[in-house]
């Protein structure tokens, strides 16, 4: 595929008690004055930069629509505070919220947006998509909780299927304290090999993206904790499942069979959202189907009724596509099959 338009800047970022403005980092592949609608990414983490979600740029190469990626306040290109680690009534969802508005109407595109947010990110959208914003047309919210205490009991679970020592060393060093320790970071790499990532070697994208929280994790501390399934931050007790209904845009649901996110981790979505659409990839993880883009663009140009579709993805070859009014057979393998995920996305979308 040809390169696309890529600009980059800064915007200011207002924070009551912070003495000078912050800086919101931004990159737009493709262009603002098209005539297609534009779609924002958020991140997940909380703090985990933009750099993971740099394959979704192949929605402007395919269809021309305008792809806005940004790094969230306290990670990334934008402004680090590292002075508010552990600093709970600085770091709120409504400081991410305040900040996605920011964005929104700096780049003047507040009255016209699509947005797609991936695990934090996702439940940040679903944050966003509850007060009806006027602009909103439609939101994708990729391997996300509906609730904290949902992603935890689903955590849980998963941690009973690994060997038994990586159980002792993980439940050890969170007794004792020693979750910055070598032993408790291969563990947890062990969880991650088989629910987060399960691509060998990692993809490059997603080291970056790792390697960058780790250099400031004051935001991943501060609201999740040491691990992605050791939730000891202020978002432990979050949950949306009771204004779900308040979605009215039509509304796209991604995960996969391997998803830290799990089935009853994102069926809240399923049941409460008016018009929505759940795609569950049969051999994917947590980040491994962000690269194929296609699911995204099938759901732009869908239109969702007042009733709900439960799509699992299960078949190569998209000769083998089966359509009914319950039921979409797809499997994409992992990374491998970006272009054909892209499609899935382009059509979603009406690209």
């Amino acid at each position: 595929m040809a390169a696309v338009e890529n600009t980059s800047g800064t915007l200011d970022f207002t924070i009551p008690g912070i003495s000078s403005p912050c800086k919101t980092w931004y990159t737009i592949f493709g262009s603002l004055s098209s005539s297609k609608r534009p779609l924002v990414i958020l991140h997940g983490g909380p703090g985990v930069p933009h750099s993971y979600m740099l394959p979704l740029q192949d929605i402007t190469k395919l269809y021309g629509t305008p792809v806005i990626m940004y790094d969230q306040m306290g990670c990334g290109n934008s402004t680090h505070l590292p002075e508010k680690l552990h600093d709970g009534d600085f770091w709120t969802v409504q400081l991410f919220l305040d900040e996605l508005d920011n964005l929104l109407q700096k780049l003047k595109i507040q009255d016209d947006y699509d947005l797609l947010g991936q695990s934090w990110g996702g439940m940040l959208a679903a944050c966003h998509a509850v007060r009806q914003p006027k602009g909103l047309r439609r939101v994708i919210i990729a391997d996300s909780p509906a609730s904290m205490k949902l992603w935890v009991e689903a955590a849980d679970r998963l941690r009973e299927e690994l060997p038994p020592e990586v159980q002792k060393t993980l439940t050890r060093c969170e007794r004792e304290g020693k979750t910055e320790s070598e032993e408790y970071e291969k563990a947890v790499d062990v969880y991650y090999e088989r629910h987060l990532c399960r691509v060998k070697p990692m993809p490059e994208e997603l080291k970056q993206s790792f390697a960058d929280m780790k250099k400031d994790p004051t935001v991943m501390l501060t609201m999740n904790g040491p691990s992605e399934f050791f939730i000891t931050g202020t978002l432990k007790t979050w949950s949306i499942i009771e204004e779900l209904h308040r979605i009215v845009v039509p509304t796209l649901l991604v995960n996969g069979r391997y998803d830290e996110a799990q089935d009853e981790v994102v069926e809240p979505f399923f049941e409460r959202i008016p018009k929505v659409k759940w795609f569950r990839f049969a051999e994917s993880s947590h980040v491994s189907k962000v690269p194929y883009t296609p699911a995204v663009g099938l759901f732009q140009g869908c239109v969702l009724e007042d009733d709900s579709e439960m799509l699992t993805l299960c078949s190569l070859s998209p000769a083998a596509r089966r359509w009914n009014a319950d039921m979409c057979a797809l499997q994409l393998p992992q990374f491998e099959e970006r272009e054909d995920f892209m499609k899935l996305v382009g059509n979603f979308l009406g690209l």
